[in-house]
Formats: C-alpha cells, structure tokens, sequence
C-alpha cells in the first residue's frame, strides 16, 4: 500500500482520526474510549480502492481485516459452475474480515470508490483479547450478521419478486439511516445485475417490477436510486 496517498496521511493526535471518524458510532469501534481509539489509530492503515477494485478475493489468505469508512463494496461467491451469488453489500461503518479464519470465505470488490482503514489481523486479534468489550461489540454484530443472513434466506425462499425488490429497498434505507443518511431517496449505486444475483432473480425480472412498482406511484425512479413514494404500502408487503 502506498502511504504517500492522501488518505494515508497521519493524524496530527493520536486517535484524532478515529474520534473524527463519521461512522465510528456506527461500527465496532463505538465500544473504546478514547486511549482506546487512540491504541486503534496507531494500528490503522487508512487505504482506498477504485471502483470495480478487488479487496480481496475468495480462498485469499485473510491477513487484513477492513473498516469501511465511505462507499460500497459487493460481497460475492464464486459456485462450482462459475456463476456468482452475492452475499451481501458492505457499507459505511461495516468490517470485513472478523470471522477470523485463514482464508476468505467469499470476495469483495469496490462497487463506488472506497475508503477504509485496514489492520494487521494479527494485531487486531491482540487488540481484541485484551478488550474484553471490544469482544462483546464484535459477538453483537456477528449476531446481526447471522440476523440479515437468516432473513435473506427467507427473502429467497417465500417471497415473490415484487416483494423481495420491496424488502430489498426498506433494508437499504435502514442500512443508510444507520450511518446519518436517513432520507426517502435511497442511494443504490449498485448495478441492476447485482440487485438481481443478490435477491436470485434475473435482471429482466428486476427492471420490470421497478417500473411496476414506479407505475403504482409506490416509488420514483431516480438516478443513481429510488425515491419511496408509498412507504405504507411498502411495509405492508414487506410484513406479508
């Protein structure tokens, strides 16, 4: 990594970048106090990646573990057949890489350009056993993580596509207004083929029940996302 970048420049106090940080009440560093962020600091690596830059890739050795501070990147599987399945989008605020195995379990590519700190998954492990309330924070999040992977396999398995695409978009307003971008225009810089490999559907399926669904007035087609227009009507459906 080249640290003459700007984005790897060094803060002028120790932790004033992770107190800094605007996403930091939303990700697992919310738990340390100051000294605290301030050991965290001097561990961080900051790094950035260009769109359709490849973070790591499946089976690669995981030796880094990432906090997202800005952008999105694209979670994916690569099946036997060599299609893809994604797994999930990573945010602002989320960490890739704690699952602590030696290898990645699935690939990660920048879907915007992206900004994050890394750190020595050995260090960061070290860091870890002696926070006690660092562990807790990282068990809450696994936990939510199980969460979302359990509703997604239920989104696949016993909804319609309409209602997928509408449980889909509730998510990411809820996802945005977690990090302080809580608004009726949802931000969706991924692509529709990603929309549609992550919900296992086809693309020709996504774009149609869009502009259903813009037809019925329940949401507005904008650029670079959608605008709810029926948010009632969306719950509804959503609670089905």
């Amino acid at each position: 990594m080249d640290c003459n970048r700007p984005s790897c420049t060094t803060a002028a106090h120790p932790g004033e970048r992770c107190m800094s940080c605007k996403v930091r009440l939303a990700s697992v560093c919310a738990s340390l106090a100051p000294d605290e962020l301030a050991l965290l600091d001097s561990l961080a690596h900051p790094t950035s990646f260009a769109p359709k830059e490849t973070i790591f890739s499946q089976g690669d050795t995981a030796q880094t573990v990432y906090n997202i501070t800005d952008g999105m990147v694209r979670l994916y599987k690569l099946l036997p057949d060599g299609r893809r399945q994604i797994v999930g989008f990573a945010m602002p605020g989320d960490f890739l890489g704690l699952a602590m195995r030696d290898a990645f379990g699935f690939s990660a590519d920048a879907i915007t350009p992206v900004t994050a700190c890394s750190f020595s998954r050995a260090a960061y492990s070290a860091l870890i056993d002696t926070k006690p309330h660092l562990l807790r924070r990282l068990h809450d999040y696994a936990t939510h993580e199980l969460t979302l992977a359990q509703e997604q396999m239920m989104l696949l398995g016993r909804r319609t596509a309409e209602e997928r695409i509408v449980c889909f978009l509730l998510a990411m307003r809820e996802r945005w207004s977690k990090i302080g971008r809580d608004s009726v225009t949802i931000e969706l810089p991924m692509s529709r083929q990603d929309m549609a490999d992550f919900l296992g559907l086809t693309i020709e399926t996504v774009s149609r029940t869009l502009t259903r669904l813009a037809k019925t007035k329940t949401i507005l087609i904008v650029p670079d996302g959608v605008r709810l227009m029926d948010t009632q009507r969306m719950a509804n459906m959503a609670a089905a």
